[in-house]
């Protein structure tokens, strides 16, 4: 049985196929009921939609403290993590299009287009495709309408989509992404860490329920987990 744990803000920590993945790993945010020490030895990768602090976040620490781990993110964030790291080979630079070939490693990763800024590269989102689930992390994203062809090339079982507006979607913006994306579960995330993001997830719960979609969305507190 594989999961998907809410870490606060857009870090979420996903079981999928046997293998530990964390997504946007700050986890240092004013939410976050873990920190990286808890993490020794346990992760198999991590990947980073874009280089903002909130996203970067604890990563090369991380990557530190889990020798076995590679990193996943578009190449120039990559090549500035393996710099970081003294070790390039262990951050695996790719950019939006198909999977990301990984040695040993059967999840499928695939960065696909968001519409934001980042200082290094492109911004991206990410679709962990498994035999368990297939799971989009929408990163930090405005409402585009290439979500349109997310969902219909990937089919995610569970979407991960900010809410927190001014810097990303907003609970309107997120539920019409639903709708393009439609997946089984929606998990609302990027919202509520600081007062600028302040957004209400139920209001998003209600959102989606009115558009009849069929999809389940489920509102974590950090910490918690939706198991798959």
């Amino acid at each position: 049985m594989g999961y998907v744990r809410w870490l606060g803000h857009a870090a979420f920590e996903v079981s999928l196929d046997g293998k530990l993945i964390l997504i946007d790993p700050w986890l240092t945010n004013p939410l976050s009921p873990v920190r990286p020490s808890d993490y020794r030895d346990r992760v198999d990768l991590i990947v980073v939609t874009h280089d903002h602090g909130d996203h970067l976040g604890d990563a090369v620490e991380l990557l530190k403290l889990n020798p076995r781990a590679k990193l996943v993110a578009v190449y120039e964030i990559a090549n500035y993590v393996g710099s970081k790291l003294g070790d390039p080979e262990r951050a695996v630079g790719a950019n939006i299009g198909g999977p990301v070939r990984l040695e040993g490693f059967d999840v499928k990763v695939v960065l696909v287009p968001a519409a934001h800024s980042s200082e290094r590269g492109t911004p991206t989102g990410v679709v962990l495709i498994g035999k368990e689930a297939t799971i989009y992390h929408a990163g930090d994203t405005g409402l585009t309408a290439d979500m349109q062809w997310i969902g219909e090339l990937y089919r995610p079982d569970i979407a991960l989509l900010p809410i927190g507006s001014h810097f990303t979607m907003d609970t309107a913006q997120a539920a019409k992404a639903v709708e393009y994306l439609k997946p089984k579960v929606a998990i609302p995330m990027h919202y509520n860490t600081f007062p600028m993001i302040r957004a209400d997830p139920e209001e998003f719960r209600r959102l989606v329920e009115q558009k009849g979609l069929g999809t389940k969305v489920v509102v974590l507190r950090p910490g918690e987990k939706y198991e798959f």
